[in-house]
């Protein structure tokens, strides 16, 4: 594996990631490690969904299009793992499994709004731009430069 690339578990069980102690890595690679949880798609919204209050995970698994049942139960051990989510079990039958932001977890709710506005305020915008990019490319231009031939 490539210095400064990050592995990633094919299984469920995130605790396995745990290698080194936090001191042991750069400061680089901790930020990097904090970016990629509180930045993966995936988080952003289910932290969304859960700045209003506790959820269930049927509820998250319905308001969440295209997320898998296994894709949503890794981020939420993650979230939970690293202290943005907790998880409440009520023992009634069957048992009721809740998940909340953690007070530290709420703490990223303003920019957690910011960025899911921003990014509605912006999709068509990228859609275009990505349309226009396409074209080029596909005539044989490179979208990166006005005019100019792809190199191959």
């Amino acid at each position: 594996m490539e210095e400064g690339t990050l592995s990633r578990l094919p299984h469920t069980d995130v605790r396995a990631a745990a290698v080194a102690p936090i001191g042991a890595e750069t400061a680089s690679c901790q930020l990097r490690e904090v970016l990629d949880r509180v930045g993966d798609k995936w988080s952003v919204l289910v932290m969304a969904l859960l700045i209003d209050g506790p959820k269930r995970y049927s509820q998250l698994q319905r308001s969440i299009e295209g997320i898998s049942q296994r894709m949503l139960t890794l981020t939420l051990r993650s979230l939970e793992r690293d202290g943005m989510v907790e998880r409440t079990v009520t023992p009634t039958s069957p048992p009721r499994v809740d998940y909340a932001l953690t007070p530290v977890g709420a703490t990223l709710s303003n920019q957690v709004d910011a960025l899911i506005e921003w990014s509605e305020g912006h999709r068509e915008y990228m859609a275009a731009a990505r349309l226009r990019y396409d074209a080029a490319i596909a005539k044989g231009h490179d979208a990166r430069s006005a005019g100019t031939p792809a190199r191959e």
